[in-house]
């Protein structure tokens, strides 16, 4: 668990290392990894909960051959970054586009109260 604060980008950063360090997950999927969780993360920071909060943010990195199935949670009101449409020229959106084009499979749900993201990730 992270809390939603710019800094926590740090400890993710250091987690995705340990997972691919234990793992054997190679550099390039764990470079991709990073960018999905990172644009993940500041999307949840800055319009999800609308700025730095001492507010949950779960992530799960589950290994599975040949990549990673990565299962992201936050508390923030609903939102479905799968569904967002991204217009081309338009400023804005486009970190969405790349976290679901990185992905191999995408689903999105809101349970118990928190928006839930799962993505595969090639290795």
């Amino acid at each position: 668990m992270f809390l939603a604060q710019h800094r926590e980008l740090a400890r993710i950063r250091l987690f995705i290392d340990a997972f691919c360090a234990q793992t054997g997950f190679p550099r390039e999927g764990g470079l991709r990894l990073n960018v999905v969780l990172e644009e993940l993360f500041v999307n949840t920071v800055t319009h999800g909960y609308g700025g730095e909060k001492d507010a949950p943010v779960w992530v799960t990195l589950d290994p599975r051959a040949p990549g990673v199935r990565v299962t992201y949670e936050d508390t923030a009101p609903p939102f479905n970054p799968l569904a967002y449409t991204v217009e081309m020229g338009k400023i804005g959106g486009l970190g969405v586009l790349l976290t679901r084009e990185l992905a191999t499979a995408r689903e999105y749900a809101y349970l118990f109260g928190r928006n839930r993201i799962r993505l595969s990730l090639a290795g």
